[in-house]
């Protein structure tokens, strides 16, 4: 699992919520450097002096971002049509924070953005600052760095350089997933709008690469979202037994070697469907290679949780991306906890239960 989060914060001092006047500050500061280097790819392009390597990224980022609109119906504005070199591996990091016996991340409040599961610092050392604070409540943290950002709308998002760090399948499934947010948001629903975003990404860059012949990375990306299905499976079952440790009752030194061994197995499992399911390819490997705790399970789900239901809708509308969006937005219109249900669904048990 790359490092592909999404954060979701807007920086103006007039959308706060319940975050402190420091915490604004870097986030202001941050987002005002970042687009106080944006240059405009179309003249970047025209220039002689452009090296041969980001030339052939930003004429790619030119054609997916046509793409987007004209194939995937998503929005036709100034995103993307600028580039911005932060020479940085993240642009930022969020962190994320859960109780000991709880699989619930803690929620931070921005009036426009609602609450999400996560705040995003411009600086890895903020991050880390703040991930101190909450490690001393006995907290469960994980710092993420994320590759892109969305404003939602309120800006023309740029391209980043740290897009640019992987593979073309890659940096199309940036540009899908952050237009996915501008075209439907839920405000104080992180697991829904992630995974419809999450979903945009993956059907679209199938699409992509299908439609522009890249048969080659089509296979290695159907390879990749069908390892993801196994994955999912496995942290939701992972979530559900520590979900019943957790209810459990037992004593907190009980809960604790429980829960230890409980990640112990995870790992184990994980290592059969590498061996079993996937021909001895670790796709996520640099999941296992940091810290797994509640946090880092919570983050997973946020993002990942309800991709499965997403799919099931997409199969629905016949996989026509177009009645897929419609459907979507409907799922969006229920109630919070009609949502969550729908959401919740196991992705093993999805297709024919509509």
């Amino acid at each position: 699992m790359t490092r592909v989060v999404t954060a979701i914060f807007l920086v103006l001092p007039f959308l706060a919520g319940c975050a402190s006047p420091a915490y604004y500050g870097q986030a202001i500061k941050g987002h005002l450097a970042i687009m106080s280097k944006r240059e405009s790819i179309g003249e970047l392009l025209n220039r002689d002096d452009l090296t041969p390597a980001l030339r052939k990224d930003l004429e790619l980022a030119v054609e997916i971002r046509a793409f987007a609109s004209e194939r995937l119906g998503l929005p036709r504005n100034d995103s993307y049509t600028e580039f911005v070199r932060t020479g940085r591996e993240a642009v930022t990091w969020n962190v994320i924070a859960t109780k000991e016996f709880s699989l619930q991340p803690e929620r931070w409040c921005f009036l426009v953005a609602g609450c999400v599961p996560y705040r995003g610092y411009f600086s890895e050392a903020g991050a880390e600052k703040f991930a101190v604070s909450l490690r001393k409540r006995s907290l469960d943290v994980f710092i993420s760095p994320a590759i892109a950002y969305s404003t939602l709308g309120w800006f023309d998002d740029p391209l980043l350089d740290t897009m640019l760090q992987y593979r073309e399948a890659k940096l199309a499934g940036f540009i899908f997933h952050e237009l996915a947010h501008q075209q439907l948001y839920v405000k104080n629903d992180t697991l829904f709008n992630e995974s419809y975003a999450g979903f945009v990404e993956e059907v679209g860059v199938a699409t992509w690469l299908q439609d522009t012949g890249r048969n080659d990375a089509l296979a290695r990306w159907k390879s990749e979202a069908k390892a993801q299905i196994g994955f999912e499976t496995l942290l939701q079952a992972t979530r559900r037994r520590l979900q019943r440790e957790f209810d459990s009752g037992h004593s907190a030194e009980l809960m604790r070697q429980n829960k230890n061994t409980i990640y112990d197995e995870m790992k184990v499992q994980y290592q059969q469907l590498v061996r079993e399911e996937w021909n001895g390819v670790s796709y996520f490997e640099s999941w296992f290679n940091r810290e797994v705790n509640n946090a880092r399970l919570a983050l997973a789900n946020s993002y990942q949780g309800g991709l499965c239901a997403f799919r099931n809708l997409y199969e629905l509308a016949g996989e026509d991306i177009v009645q897929f969006q419609h459907m979507a937005a409907e799922k969006a219109s229920l109630s919070k906890n009609q949502r969550a249900v729908w959401l919740g669904q196991a992705c093993d048990t999805l297709i024919g239960h509509q």
